[in-house]
């Protein structure tokens, strides 16, 4: 699951792993960076900010360090027991925050894809899609009840403008991988949307673990029927 900031990809992960749950998968709901004792150690260090002043590149190698960690403690076991990964951000996180607004060369990302992953990749991504000032607005309403606030959701409403577009030329240049879903309106319009699009990859065999990344994508969000 990613998104831009607010866009709500933490209410719509648990709609989906209880909505999994109830068709009788084992579900496995993680995030990034994070996910084990030493990602959630590094995720502290870059959500506060420490690592910011030594630059993008060197953020995109600590993302890639949690990452490994992450794939081979929780994500690679979880799959190889035949259950359903949840991930709450991964590859494509870091190619539009460090790639497309910190101006990492895009290939020693996928370099650092291939270290970390080593070819644990997700059969469906599900991008959600919002309009930054939209995100923006959900994002202050949240640290106003208390949520902390972390490094990226600082940054400006033009630097929010040039991820989204990053996020979607993602979705357009990997069709079998990811879906964008509208994500404006209520968490409930949103969710009918997510399971849409997930109730068919699981008809054709694609999202059980172990699927075989070979479907359509939209290059438009996802919208209710």
């Amino acid at each position: 699951m990613e998104g831009g900031e607010g866009s709500g990809k933490t209410s719509q992960i648990k709609r989906l792993q209880a909505k999994l749950e109830a068709t009788g998968k084992e579900v496995v709901v993680t995030r990034e960076p994070g996910g084990t004792n030493g990602a959630e150690a590094i995720r502290h260090v870059l959500l506060s900010g420490a690592a910011e002043p030594m630059g993008a590149e060197f953020e995109a190698m600590l993302f890639s360090a949690a990452r490994s960690d992450h794939v081979e403690m929780i994500i690679r076991p979880a799959l190889a027991a035949g259950k359903t990964v949840i991930c709450d951000r991964f590859i494509d996180s870091t190619r539009v925050y460090q790639g497309a607004t910190g101006d990492v060369d895009i290939e020693f990302l996928k370099e650092l894809e291939e270290i970390a992953c080593e070819g644990a990749l997700p059969d469906l991504t599900l991008i959600l899609d919002l309009p930054p000032a939209e995100g923006m607005k959900r994002a202050n309403a949240r640290r106003a009840k208390g949520a902390p606030v972390d490094r990226f959701e600082k940054d400006t409403l033009a630097l929010q403008r040039k991820r989204r577009a990053a996020y979607r030329k993602i979705a357009v240049e990997n069709p079998e991988r990811c879906v964008l879903i509208d994500a404006s309106g209520t968490e409930a319009a949103v969710f009918k949307r997510i399971w849409t699009v997930v109730e068919q990859r699981l008809e054709e065999g694609i999202v059980a673990g172990r699927g075989a990344n070979h479907s359509r994508a939209a290059s438009e969000p996802a919208k209710s029927p």
